[in-house]
């Protein structure tokens, strides 16, 4: 798994941790969220990533989640006050996925989301993995940018809404992924 592909997972999975029904969610607020994720994975590096949320995006990476329930053989998760319990059984490149998760949500602002991992047969040579995604709203959405706008560590641009209709009609990522924004050349020396 690229850590292209990781790091948008690992996004699902942070709002997958939430409860399918959109009664039961705690909303966040609408505008730019800033999301950590670390692992003990030495050879994985802490990373950053941006999304400009609103409702909309929200209502459906909830409703995502809740479609993980008929692959996974297990999917149970509890949202008592502002803190959630996870625990996941799905199948995930050829090998069995058990992940527990907890999730604290404060006033919609932030969260944490700490993911316990394992792997049988080992996936891409790993068969245990600790994962914290840590996120807050920190403003509004940028300039240009629309609701699902996920940017990548590497400066790469998804739409969430394009990954998750690409997701539901079995054909990838939909819609455009914007490349990785390069640097002009320096000006060639006389």
């Amino acid at each position: 798994m690229t850590p292209v592909r990781l790091l948008v997972v690992a996004s699902v999975a942070a709002f997958a941790a939430l409860p399918a029904l959109a009664a039961d969610y705690p909303k966040l607020q609408s505008g730019l969220w800033e999301m950590q994720r670390s692992s003990d994975r030495p050879d994985t590096q802490p990373n950053r990533a941006t999304m400009c949320l609103d409702d909309s995006v929200q209502k459906e990476l909830f409703d995502m989640a809740g479609a993980m329930q008929g692959t996974c053989s297990k999917h149970e998760f509890k949202f008592s006050g502002n803190r959630g319990r996870g625990d996941f059984v799905c199948a995930m490149g050829g090998s069995t996925m058990r992940s527990k998760s907890t999730m604290v949500v404060e006033d919609g602002r932030s969260y944490r989301t700490e993911i316990d991992t394992t792997y049988d047969p080992p996936l891409m040579g790993h068969a245990h993995m600790k994962t914290v995604v840590t996120a807050r709203h920190v403003g509004a959405c940028k300039a240009g940018q629309r609701p699902g706008d996920l940017v990548l560590p590497n400066g790469q641009t998804m739409n969430m809404h394009d990954i998750l209709a690409g997701a539901r009609s079995g054909h990838g990522v939909a819609g455009t992924v914007q490349p990785v924004p390069r640097k002009p050349a320096p000006p060639a020396q006389k």
